[in-house]
Protein backbone atom coordinates (compact mmCIF):
# COMPACT_ATOMS: atom_id res chain seq x y z
CA UNK A 1 0.00 0.00 0.00
CA UNK A 2 1.34 3.32 -1.17
CA UNK A 3 2.88 6.00 1.86
CA UNK A 4 1.17 9.27 1.88
CA UNK A 5 2.96 12.85 1.68
CA UNK A 6 1.27 15.99 2.31
CA UNK A 7 3.19 19.01 0.51
CA UNK A 8 1.91 22.62 0.01
CA UNK A 9 2.64 22.85 -3.88
CA UNK A 10 3.57 19.82 -6.11
CA UNK A 11 6.08 19.97 -8.50
CA UNK A 12 5.97 17.66 -11.75
CA UNK A 13 8.91 18.45 -14.18
CA UNK A 14 12.88 18.91 -12.65
CA UNK A 15 14.22 21.40 -15.66
CA UNK A 16 14.81 25.35 -15.11
CA UNK A 17 11.14 25.80 -14.38
CA UNK A 18 10.57 23.20 -11.78
CA UNK A 19 14.24 24.04 -10.24
CA UNK A 20 13.62 27.45 -9.62
CA UNK A 21 10.27 26.96 -8.38
CA UNK A 22 11.38 24.97 -5.82
CA UNK A 23 13.94 27.23 -4.80
CA UNK A 24 11.43 30.08 -4.85
CA UNK A 25 8.81 28.68 -2.62
CA UNK A 26 11.40 26.49 -0.50
CA UNK A 27 12.81 29.79 0.63
CA UNK A 28 9.30 31.07 1.68
CA UNK A 29 9.18 27.82 3.72
CA UNK A 30 6.57 26.61 1.51
CA UNK A 31 6.40 22.73 1.37
CA UNK A 32 7.05 21.55 -1.72
CA UNK A 33 7.76 17.68 -3.28
CA UNK A 34 9.60 17.87 -6.91
CA UNK A 35 9.59 14.99 -9.30
CA UNK A 36 11.20 14.13 -12.35
CA UNK A 37 11.47 11.11 -14.80
CA UNK A 38 15.37 12.03 -15.33
CA UNK A 39 17.78 9.64 -12.84
CA UNK A 40 18.97 13.39 -12.49
CA UNK A 41 20.20 16.54 -14.02
CA UNK A 42 20.08 16.98 -17.47
CA UNK A 43 22.66 14.88 -19.35
CA UNK A 44 22.27 16.83 -22.16
CA UNK A 45 23.17 20.28 -23.26
CA UNK A 46 19.90 21.49 -24.19
CA UNK A 47 19.65 25.72 -23.79
CA UNK A 48 22.77 26.99 -24.26
CA UNK A 49 22.11 30.57 -23.50
CA UNK A 50 21.01 33.04 -20.00
CA UNK A 51 19.65 36.52 -20.93
CA UNK A 52 20.55 39.30 -18.39
CA UNK A 53 17.29 38.78 -16.81
CA UNK A 54 17.65 35.86 -16.04
CA UNK A 55 21.01 36.90 -14.58
CA UNK A 56 19.14 39.71 -12.48
CA UNK A 57 16.75 36.78 -10.91
CA UNK A 58 19.94 34.46 -10.36
CA UNK A 59 21.46 37.49 -8.47
CA UNK A 60 18.57 38.42 -6.24
CA UNK A 61 18.97 34.96 -5.18
CA UNK A 62 22.28 34.72 -4.28
CA UNK A 63 24.40 32.46 -7.06
CA UNK A 64 24.53 34.69 -10.55
CA UNK A 65 28.15 34.57 -9.81
CA UNK A 66 27.60 30.53 -9.32
CA UNK A 67 26.37 30.48 -13.02
CA UNK A 68 28.55 33.11 -14.12
CA UNK A 69 31.55 30.41 -13.24
CA UNK A 70 29.70 27.50 -15.25
CA UNK A 71 30.36 26.28 -19.12
CA UNK A 72 33.01 28.31 -20.77
CA UNK A 73 36.67 28.89 -19.14
CA UNK A 74 36.42 32.73 -17.87
CA UNK A 75 38.30 33.87 -21.35
CA UNK A 76 36.83 32.31 -23.58
CA UNK A 77 35.34 34.38 -26.28
CA UNK A 78 31.42 34.64 -26.52
CA UNK A 79 31.11 35.45 -30.25
CA UNK A 80 28.49 34.20 -32.58
CA UNK A 81 30.50 33.71 -36.13
CA UNK A 82 28.91 32.64 -39.34
CA UNK A 83 30.89 30.67 -41.72
CA UNK A 84 30.75 28.84 -45.15
CA UNK A 85 31.14 26.12 -42.84
CA UNK A 86 32.99 25.56 -39.16
CA UNK A 87 36.36 25.97 -40.70
CA UNK A 88 35.66 27.87 -43.28
CA UNK A 89 35.33 31.41 -44.57
CA UNK A 90 34.04 33.56 -41.80
CA UNK A 91 30.73 35.18 -43.32
CA UNK A 92 30.06 37.59 -39.95
CA UNK A 93 30.67 37.64 -36.33
CA UNK A 94 29.15 39.17 -33.07
CA UNK A 95 31.98 40.15 -31.03
CA UNK A 96 30.42 39.81 -26.88
CA UNK A 97 32.52 39.76 -23.45
CA UNK A 98 33.95 36.85 -21.94
CA UNK A 99 32.31 35.71 -18.51
CA UNK A 100 35.61 37.14 -17.12
CA UNK A 101 34.56 40.91 -18.57
CA UNK A 102 31.06 40.79 -17.79
CA UNK A 103 30.87 41.84 -14.15
CA UNK A 104 33.01 44.88 -15.34
CA UNK A 105 31.57 45.84 -19.00
CA UNK A 106 27.98 46.19 -17.50
CA UNK A 107 29.04 48.78 -15.33
CA UNK A 108 30.31 50.42 -17.70
CA UNK A 109 27.24 50.20 -20.12
CA UNK A 110 23.62 52.28 -19.82
CA UNK A 111 20.82 53.15 -21.61
CA UNK A 112 19.31 49.95 -23.71
CA UNK A 113 21.64 48.06 -21.26
CA UNK A 114 21.58 49.83 -17.89
CA UNK A 115 21.09 46.57 -15.74
CA UNK A 116 22.73 44.49 -13.15
CA UNK A 117 24.05 41.66 -15.51
CA UNK A 118 24.98 41.11 -18.92
CA UNK A 119 24.17 37.24 -20.16
CA UNK A 120 25.62 34.15 -20.08
CA UNK A 121 26.41 31.39 -22.49
CA UNK A 122 25.93 28.03 -20.80
CA UNK A 123 24.49 25.35 -21.35
CA UNK A 124 21.27 24.05 -19.45
CA UNK A 125 23.10 20.86 -17.68
CA UNK A 126 25.39 22.97 -16.08
CA UNK A 127 22.58 25.79 -14.90
CA UNK A 128 20.46 22.74 -13.35
CA UNK A 129 23.09 21.59 -11.58
CA UNK A 130 23.47 24.95 -9.72
CA UNK A 131 19.41 24.91 -9.50
CA UNK A 132 19.34 21.32 -8.09
CA UNK A 133 21.95 22.23 -5.60
CA UNK A 134 20.10 25.46 -4.35
CA UNK A 135 17.09 23.83 -3.99
CA UNK A 136 18.10 21.04 -2.45
CA UNK A 137 19.35 23.73 0.32
CA UNK A 138 15.83 24.20 1.38
CA UNK A 139 14.41 22.66 4.23
CA UNK A 140 10.78 22.99 2.97
CA UNK A 141 11.89 21.05 -0.66
CA UNK A 142 12.19 17.22 -1.63
CA UNK A 143 13.67 16.76 -4.85
CA UNK A 144 13.05 13.10 -6.06
CA UNK A 145 14.63 12.55 -9.29
CA UNK A 146 13.42 8.64 -11.08
CA UNK A 147 10.12 9.69 -10.38
CA UNK A 148 6.91 10.70 -11.97
CA UNK A 149 3.51 11.85 -11.68
CA UNK A 150 0.99 9.27 -12.11
CA UNK A 151 -2.20 10.60 -11.72
CA UNK A 152 -3.90 13.35 -10.07
CA UNK A 153 -6.99 15.02 -9.37
CA UNK A 154 -8.38 18.16 -8.11
CA UNK A 155 -10.85 18.44 -5.99
CA UNK A 156 -11.83 21.59 -5.68
CA UNK A 157 -9.92 21.67 -1.89
CA UNK A 158 -6.75 20.20 -2.67
CA UNK A 159 -4.90 17.57 -5.17
CA UNK A 160 -4.71 14.33 -4.60
CA UNK A 161 -1.65 12.49 -6.47
CA UNK A 162 0.39 9.50 -7.27
CA UNK A 163 3.38 9.84 -7.77
CA UNK A 164 5.38 6.52 -8.62
CA UNK A 165 9.12 5.52 -9.44
CA UNK A 166 9.72 4.97 -12.85
CA UNK A 167 10.59 1.13 -12.53
CA UNK A 168 6.89 1.39 -10.56
CA UNK A 169 7.92 -0.70 -7.50
CA UNK A 170 7.44 1.85 -5.52
CA UNK A 171 4.64 4.41 -4.85
CA UNK A 172 3.44 7.55 -3.12
CA UNK A 173 -0.14 9.15 -2.16
CA UNK A 174 0.21 12.95 -2.55
CA UNK A 175 -1.85 15.01 -1.07
CA UNK A 176 -1.30 19.13 -1.95
CA UNK A 177 -3.18 22.47 -1.87
CA UNK A 178 -2.03 22.98 -5.47
CA UNK A 179 0.32 21.22 -8.71
CA UNK A 180 2.33 22.77 -11.16
CA UNK A 181 3.01 21.02 -14.19
CA UNK A 182 6.30 22.21 -15.81
CA UNK A 183 6.71 18.53 -17.02
CA UNK A 184 7.92 19.52 -20.38
CA UNK A 185 6.86 19.52 -23.89
CA UNK A 186 4.52 16.31 -23.61
CA UNK A 187 3.37 17.34 -20.57
CA UNK A 188 1.34 14.51 -19.27
CA UNK A 189 -0.42 17.07 -16.79
CA UNK A 190 -1.61 19.38 -19.77
CA UNK A 191 -3.24 16.97 -21.64
CA UNK A 192 -4.86 15.27 -18.90
CA UNK A 193 -6.82 19.33 -18.39
CA UNK A 194 -7.50 19.12 -21.51
CA UNK A 195 -5.72 22.14 -22.25
CA UNK A 196 -5.18 22.84 -26.08
CA UNK A 197 -2.11 24.61 -27.65
CA UNK A 198 -3.02 27.50 -29.40
CA UNK A 199 -0.39 29.84 -32.08
CA UNK A 200 1.18 28.09 -34.91
CA UNK A 201 3.63 24.80 -35.96
CA UNK A 202 5.36 22.99 -38.66
CA UNK A 203 7.00 26.16 -39.91
CA UNK A 204 9.50 25.25 -42.94
CA UNK A 205 12.58 26.95 -43.81
CA UNK A 206 15.95 26.58 -44.94
CA UNK A 207 16.99 26.42 -41.00
CA UNK A 208 15.45 26.70 -38.66
CA UNK A 209 11.80 24.70 -39.57
CA UNK A 210 11.31 21.30 -39.56
CA UNK A 211 13.10 18.30 -38.63
CA UNK A 212 16.73 18.80 -36.81
CA UNK A 213 19.12 16.38 -35.69
CA UNK A 214 21.08 16.86 -32.39
CA UNK A 215 24.42 15.58 -31.50
CA UNK A 216 26.23 15.98 -28.16
CA UNK A 217 29.95 15.49 -29.34
CA UNK A 218 33.18 15.78 -28.29
CA UNK A 219 35.72 17.40 -30.73
CA UNK A 220 39.24 17.64 -29.13
CA UNK A 221 41.06 19.12 -32.65
CA UNK A 222 37.51 21.53 -33.60
CA UNK A 223 39.85 24.80 -32.22
CA UNK A 224 43.28 23.53 -33.38
CA UNK A 225 42.41 23.27 -36.55
CA UNK A 226 39.88 25.32 -37.24
CA UNK A 227 41.80 28.71 -38.27
CA UNK A 228 39.05 31.24 -37.39
CA UNK A 229 39.03 33.15 -34.32
CA UNK A 230 37.66 31.59 -31.42
CA UNK A 231 33.71 31.83 -30.58
CA UNK A 232 31.22 30.42 -28.15
CA UNK A 233 29.04 29.53 -31.37
CA UNK A 234 29.55 28.83 -35.05
CA UNK A 235 26.50 28.68 -37.53
CA UNK A 236 27.30 26.87 -41.11
CA UNK A 237 25.67 28.79 -44.09
CA UNK A 238 26.20 26.69 -46.82
CA UNK A 239 23.70 25.64 -50.02
CA UNK A 240 25.30 21.79 -49.33
CA UNK A 241 23.97 22.77 -45.12
CA UNK A 242 22.76 24.61 -42.71
CA UNK A 243 23.94 23.72 -39.12
CA UNK A 244 25.18 25.34 -36.29
CA UNK A 245 27.15 24.53 -33.17
CA UNK A 246 27.70 25.46 -29.65
CA UNK A 247 30.60 25.14 -26.95
CA UNK A 248 29.80 23.49 -24.23
CA UNK A 249 33.06 23.51 -21.90
CA UNK A 250 35.00 25.41 -23.94
CA UNK A 251 37.79 22.73 -24.51
CA UNK A 252 36.15 19.98 -26.34
CA UNK A 253 33.01 19.08 -25.70
CA UNK A 254 30.44 20.71 -28.32
CA UNK A 255 26.14 20.74 -28.98
CA UNK A 256 26.08 19.91 -32.69
CA UNK A 257 22.62 21.08 -34.67
CA UNK A 258 22.17 20.45 -38.31
CA UNK A 259 18.63 20.55 -40.38
CA UNK A 260 17.27 17.68 -41.93
CA UNK A 261 15.48 18.38 -45.38
CA UNK A 262 13.67 15.37 -45.07
CA UNK A 263 12.14 15.16 -42.08
CA UNK A 264 11.29 10.94 -42.33
CA UNK A 265 14.46 10.27 -43.10
CA UNK A 266 16.01 11.87 -39.94
CA UNK A 267 14.87 9.62 -37.56
CA UNK A 268 16.51 6.56 -39.11
CA UNK A 269 20.29 8.34 -39.18
CA UNK A 270 22.92 6.69 -37.36
CA UNK A 271 26.13 7.32 -35.70
CA UNK A 272 28.02 6.74 -39.09
CA UNK A 273 25.72 9.46 -40.62
CA UNK A 274 26.59 11.94 -37.79
CA UNK A 275 30.04 11.99 -38.18
CA UNK A 276 29.71 12.55 -41.94
CA UNK A 277 27.33 15.19 -41.53
CA UNK A 278 29.61 16.62 -39.00
CA UNK A 279 32.81 16.32 -41.21
CA UNK A 280 30.74 17.91 -43.92
CA UNK A 281 29.65 21.28 -41.59
CA UNK A 282 33.63 21.04 -40.87
CA UNK A 283 34.66 20.98 -43.76
CA UNK A 284 37.84 19.10 -43.60
CA UNK A 285 37.98 15.25 -41.87
CA UNK A 286 37.87 15.60 -38.03
CA UNK A 287 37.29 12.82 -35.26
CA UNK A 288 34.12 13.02 -33.10
CA UNK A 289 33.28 10.95 -30.12
CA UNK A 290 29.71 10.97 -30.31
CA UNK A 291 28.20 11.11 -26.31
CA UNK A 292 24.52 11.05 -27.58
CA UNK A 293 22.46 12.03 -30.53
CA UNK A 294 18.42 12.74 -30.85
CA UNK A 295 16.23 14.76 -33.34
CA UNK A 296 14.24 17.32 -32.45
CA UNK A 297 11.57 19.60 -34.14
CA UNK A 298 12.35 23.48 -35.03
CA UNK A 299 9.22 25.36 -36.15
CA UNK A 300 7.29 25.94 -33.17
CA UNK A 301 5.65 29.02 -31.74
CA UNK A 302 3.20 27.50 -29.46
CA UNK A 303 1.49 28.75 -26.37
CA UNK A 304 -1.54 26.82 -24.03
CA UNK A 305 -4.97 28.05 -24.42
CA UNK A 306 -4.78 28.21 -20.24
CA UNK A 307 -1.80 28.42 -17.70
CA UNK A 308 -4.34 27.39 -15.06
CA UNK A 309 -7.40 24.97 -14.41
CA UNK A 310 -8.22 25.22 -10.75
CA UNK A 311 -5.39 24.40 -8.69
CA UNK A 312 -3.17 23.45 -10.83
CA UNK A 313 -0.51 25.13 -13.55
CA UNK A 314 1.67 25.15 -16.36
CA UNK A 315 4.99 26.59 -16.82
CA UNK A 316 8.39 25.93 -19.18
CA UNK A 317 7.58 23.77 -21.97
CA UNK A 318 4.28 22.45 -20.54
CA UNK A 319 2.87 25.93 -21.26
CA UNK A 320 4.96 26.97 -24.45
CA UNK A 321 7.01 25.88 -27.25
CA UNK A 322 9.69 27.51 -29.50
CA UNK A 323 11.55 27.72 -31.99
CA UNK A 324 15.31 28.51 -30.18
CA UNK A 325 16.33 30.99 -31.82
CA UNK A 326 17.33 34.05 -29.47
CA UNK A 327 17.34 31.41 -26.94
CA UNK A 328 13.47 32.76 -25.27
CA UNK A 329 12.09 29.35 -24.19
CA UNK A 330 14.41 28.06 -20.90
CA UNK A 331 14.68 32.23 -19.85
CA UNK A 332 10.65 32.54 -20.18
CA UNK A 333 10.47 29.10 -18.01
CA UNK A 334 12.45 30.50 -15.47
CA UNK A 335 9.98 34.08 -15.30
CA UNK A 336 7.14 31.13 -15.36
CA UNK A 337 8.33 30.31 -12.07
CA UNK A 338 9.65 33.84 -10.37
CA UNK A 339 5.95 35.24 -11.05
CA UNK A 340 3.92 32.17 -9.61
CA UNK A 341 6.13 31.16 -6.30
CA UNK A 342 5.62 34.36 -4.59
CA UNK A 343 1.77 34.33 -5.19
CA UNK A 344 1.29 31.06 -4.49
CA UNK A 345 3.56 31.63 -1.07
CA UNK A 346 1.27 34.68 -0.51
CA UNK A 347 -1.55 32.83 -0.50
CA UNK A 348 -0.59 29.56 1.22
CA UNK A 349 0.36 31.68 3.69
CA UNK A 350 -2.77 33.53 3.91
CA UNK A 351 -1.73 37.27 3.16
CA UNK A 352 -3.72 36.61 -0.32
CA UNK A 353 -7.07 35.39 -1.46
CA UNK A 354 -6.96 32.87 -4.16
CA UNK A 355 -7.75 35.59 -6.80
CA UNK A 356 -4.39 36.50 -6.54
CA UNK A 357 -2.88 33.38 -8.49
CA UNK A 358 -5.32 34.49 -11.30
CA UNK A 359 -3.00 36.70 -12.73
CA UNK A 360 -0.23 33.94 -13.46
CA UNK A 361 -2.19 33.60 -16.38
CA UNK A 362 -3.04 36.55 -17.17
CA UNK A 363 0.39 37.96 -16.98
CA UNK A 364 2.54 35.16 -18.54
CA UNK A 365 0.04 34.17 -21.18
CA UNK A 366 0.89 37.08 -22.94
CA UNK A 367 4.39 37.19 -22.05
CA UNK A 368 4.88 33.86 -23.79
CA UNK A 369 3.01 35.03 -26.96
CA UNK A 370 5.11 37.94 -27.30
CA UNK A 371 8.28 35.97 -26.78
CA UNK A 372 7.15 32.98 -29.24
CA UNK A 373 6.71 35.95 -32.17
CA UNK A 374 10.13 37.39 -31.43
CA UNK A 375 11.76 34.15 -31.68
CA UNK A 376 9.61 32.99 -34.60
CA UNK A 377 10.69 36.39 -36.06
CA UNK A 378 14.39 35.58 -35.29
CA UNK A 379 14.28 32.12 -36.62
CA UNK A 380 12.62 33.64 -40.22
CA UNK A 381 15.70 36.00 -40.10
CA UNK A 382 18.06 33.65 -40.12
CA UNK A 383 15.94 30.46 -41.69
CA UNK A 384 14.66 32.28 -44.88
CA UNK A 385 17.84 33.63 -46.04
CA UNK A 386 19.33 32.09 -49.05
CA UNK A 387 22.83 30.61 -49.22
CA UNK A 388 23.59 30.39 -53.07
CA UNK A 389 25.94 27.97 -54.80
CA UNK A 390 28.58 31.03 -55.39
CA UNK A 391 29.18 31.35 -51.47
CA UNK A 392 32.62 29.08 -51.31
CA UNK A 393 33.86 30.15 -54.86
CA UNK A 394 37.20 31.29 -55.55
CA UNK A 395 36.02 33.91 -58.20
CA UNK A 396 34.48 37.53 -58.26
CA UNK A 397 31.15 36.11 -58.38
CA UNK A 398 32.04 34.05 -54.93
CA UNK A 399 33.43 37.52 -53.31
CA UNK A 400 30.41 39.53 -54.61
CA UNK A 401 28.35 36.43 -52.63
CA UNK A 402 29.85 36.68 -49.81
CA UNK A 403 30.03 40.49 -49.41
CA UNK A 404 25.88 40.15 -49.92
CA UNK A 405 26.05 37.39 -47.06
CA UNK A 406 28.37 39.28 -44.79
CA UNK A 407 26.19 42.13 -44.84
CA UNK A 408 22.73 40.31 -44.18
CA UNK A 409 24.47 38.31 -41.46
CA UNK A 410 26.04 41.03 -39.31
CA UNK A 411 22.46 42.71 -39.55
CA UNK A 412 20.82 39.55 -38.05
CA UNK A 413 23.23 38.63 -35.49
CA UNK A 414 22.69 41.93 -33.63
CA UNK A 415 19.04 41.36 -34.12
CA UNK A 416 18.83 37.81 -32.94
CA UNK A 417 21.46 38.65 -30.45
CA UNK A 418 21.23 42.12 -29.41
CA UNK A 419 18.13 42.00 -27.76
CA UNK A 420 17.89 44.54 -24.70
CA UNK A 421 14.05 45.07 -25.53
CA UNK A 422 12.81 41.61 -25.38
CA UNK A 423 15.23 40.62 -22.14
CA UNK A 424 14.01 43.82 -20.03
CA UNK A 425 11.20 45.17 -22.36
CA UNK A 426 8.62 42.37 -21.05
CA UNK A 427 5.07 44.01 -19.37
CA UNK A 428 2.27 43.00 -17.48
CA UNK A 429 0.27 45.95 -19.10
CA UNK A 430 -3.65 45.34 -17.98
CA UNK A 431 -2.62 43.20 -15.21
CA UNK A 432 -5.42 43.45 -12.53
CA UNK A 433 -2.64 43.16 -10.31
CA UNK A 434 -0.80 46.55 -11.13
CA UNK A 435 -2.18 49.92 -10.70
CA UNK A 436 -2.04 52.09 -13.25
CA UNK A 437 -1.21 55.50 -13.42
CA UNK A 438 -2.04 56.82 -16.18
CA UNK A 439 1.26 56.80 -18.53
CA UNK A 440 2.07 54.75 -21.18
CA UNK A 441 5.52 52.45 -21.33
CA UNK A 442 8.00 52.82 -24.76
CA UNK A 443 6.98 50.72 -27.63
CA UNK A 444 8.44 47.30 -27.26
CA UNK A 445 10.89 46.86 -29.63
CA UNK A 446 13.57 44.12 -29.85
CA UNK A 447 16.51 45.59 -30.40
CA UNK A 448 16.55 48.74 -28.07
CA UNK A 449 15.40 49.11 -24.48
CA UNK A 450 13.82 52.43 -22.90
CA UNK A 451 14.15 52.50 -19.17
CA UNK A 452 10.79 53.33 -17.48
CA UNK A 453 9.05 52.82 -14.25
CA UNK A 454 5.63 53.12 -15.55
CA UNK A 455 3.96 49.97 -13.08
CA UNK A 456 3.97 46.81 -15.19
CA UNK A 457 7.53 46.70 -15.76
CA UNK A 458 10.76 45.82 -15.00
CA UNK A 459 12.24 48.67 -12.70
CA UNK A 460 14.84 51.44 -14.28
CA UNK A 461 18.49 49.73 -12.75
CA UNK A 462 21.13 51.83 -11.69
CA UNK A 463 24.59 51.86 -10.64
CA UNK A 464 24.49 53.28 -6.79
CA UNK A 465 27.59 55.38 -6.13
CA UNK A 466 29.52 52.91 -3.28
CA UNK A 467 29.80 50.21 -6.50
CA UNK A 468 26.48 48.62 -5.58
CA UNK A 469 22.99 47.51 -8.36
CA UNK A 470 20.20 49.31 -6.99
CA UNK A 471 18.79 46.46 -7.59
CA UNK A 472 21.10 44.58 -4.84
CA UNK A 473 19.24 47.09 -2.15
CA UNK A 474 15.62 46.06 -2.84
CA UNK A 475 13.99 43.31 -0.32
CA UNK A 476 13.72 39.72 -0.83
CA UNK A 477 10.00 40.40 -1.19
CA UNK A 478 8.46 43.76 -1.30
CA UNK A 479 9.88 47.01 -1.90
CA UNK A 480 8.63 50.83 -1.21
CA UNK A 481 11.09 52.72 -2.75
CA UNK A 482 11.04 56.11 -1.07
CA UNK A 483 13.40 58.33 -3.56
CA UNK A 484 15.14 61.81 -3.46
CA UNK A 485 16.72 64.16 -1.31
CA UNK A 486 13.05 64.80 0.79
CA UNK A 487 12.02 61.26 2.05
CA UNK A 488 8.27 61.28 1.83
CA UNK A 489 6.31 59.43 4.82
CA UNK A 490 5.95 55.86 4.85
CA UNK A 491 4.16 54.78 7.52
CA UNK A 492 0.43 54.53 5.78
CA UNK A 493 2.01 51.89 3.59
CA UNK A 494 3.55 50.29 6.19
CA UNK A 495 0.87 49.98 8.18
CA UNK A 496 -1.81 48.54 5.71
CA UNK A 497 1.33 45.75 4.48
CA UNK A 498 1.24 44.56 8.13
CA UNK A 499 -2.09 44.53 8.29
CA UNK A 500 -2.28 42.01 5.67
CA UNK A 501 0.93 40.07 6.35
CA UNK A 502 2.73 41.42 3.93
CA UNK A 503 6.70 41.19 4.08
CA UNK A 504 7.11 44.83 2.89
CA UNK A 505 10.54 46.88 3.34
CA UNK A 506 10.80 50.70 2.79
CA UNK A 507 14.67 51.64 1.03
CA UNK A 508 15.61 54.84 1.05
CA UNK A 509 17.54 56.61 -1.83
CA UNK A 510 18.10 60.54 -1.80
CA UNK A 511 20.07 60.61 -5.04
CA UNK A 512 18.23 63.16 -7.34
CA UNK A 513 19.26 60.94 -10.22
CA UNK A 514 17.26 57.89 -9.20
CA UNK A 515 14.34 60.06 -8.31
CA UNK A 516 14.75 61.42 -11.63
CA UNK A 517 14.80 57.74 -13.07
CA UNK A 518 11.44 56.74 -11.00
CA UNK A 519 9.71 59.72 -11.90
CA UNK A 520 8.00 59.58 -8.57
CA UNK A 521 9.16 59.78 -5.12
CA UNK A 522 7.16 56.09 -4.19
CA UNK A 523 7.59 53.09 -5.80
CA UNK A 524 6.35 49.68 -4.81
CA UNK A 525 8.43 46.95 -6.42
CA UNK A 526 6.99 43.58 -6.22
CA UNK A 527 9.05 40.21 -5.30
CA UNK A 528 9.90 39.73 -8.92
CA UNK A 529 11.27 42.52 -9.17
CA UNK A 530 8.14 44.42 -11.48
CA UNK A 531 7.08 48.03 -10.47
CA UNK A 532 3.29 47.44 -9.00
CA UNK A 533 2.11 51.44 -8.41
CA UNK A 534 4.45 54.40 -8.03
CA UNK A 535 2.83 57.86 -6.62
CA UNK A 536 3.78 60.88 -4.82
CA UNK A 537 2.33 60.74 -1.26
CA UNK A 538 -0.66 60.82 0.13
CA UNK A 539 -2.44 58.40 -1.53
CA UNK A 540 -4.84 55.99 0.56
CA UNK A 541 -2.03 52.93 0.59
CA UNK A 542 -4.79 50.27 1.74
CA UNK A 543 -6.48 50.24 -1.76
CA UNK A 544 -3.11 50.44 -3.67
CA UNK A 545 -2.12 47.34 -1.25
CA UNK A 546 -5.31 45.28 -1.56
CA UNK A 547 -4.88 45.66 -5.37
CA UNK A 548 -1.36 44.36 -6.06
CA UNK A 549 -1.99 41.61 -3.61
CA UNK A 550 -5.46 40.20 -5.41
CA UNK A 551 -7.94 41.87 -3.70
CA UNK A 552 -8.59 45.20 -4.50
CA UNK A 553 -10.86 47.35 -7.17
CA UNK A 554 -9.38 49.42 -9.92
CA UNK A 555 -7.20 52.22 -8.08
CA UNK A 556 -4.83 54.48 -10.07
CA UNK A 557 -1.41 55.93 -8.91
CA UNK A 558 -0.52 59.93 -8.93
CA UNK A 559 1.43 61.03 -11.58
CA UNK A 560 3.25 64.68 -12.27
CA UNK A 561 0.64 65.78 -14.52
CA UNK A 562 -2.66 66.75 -12.83
CA UNK A 563 -4.59 66.05 -15.96
CA UNK A 564 -4.27 62.41 -15.37
CA UNK A 565 -6.51 60.27 -13.24
CA UNK A 566 -5.48 60.12 -9.85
Amino acid sequence: MASTLSVDVLIAGGGPCGLMLAIELGRRGIRCLLVDAKPSTAFNPQANATQARTMEHFRRLGFAHEIRSMGLPPDHPTDIAYLTRFAGIELARLRLPTAAAAPQAIKNMSGSWSAAELPHRVSQKYVEVCLHRHAQQQASVEIRYGWQLASFKDTGCGITALVQSVKGEEQLLVQAAYLVGADGARSMVRHQLGIAWGGATGFKRKFMGGKMLAVYLKAPDFYARNPNDRSWMYVVVNPELRAFIMSVDGVSEFAFHIQMADDAATEALTEADARRLFVQAFGQTIDIEILSMATWMAGHALVAESFQKGRVFLGGDAAHLFTPTGGLGYNTAVEDAVNLSWKLASVLKGQAPAALLDSYHHERHALAERNTSYARQFADSIGLFEAVPELEDNSPQGESARALASDYLNGHARREFNIPGVTFGGRYDGSPIIVKDGTTAPPDAANSYTPCATPGGRPPHAWLSDGRSLFDTFHTEWTLLVLGPEPVDTTAFEYAATTLGMDLKAVLHTSPEILDLYQAPLVLIRPDQIVAWRGHGGEPAQPVVAKVMGSGDTVHGHTSDPDLPA
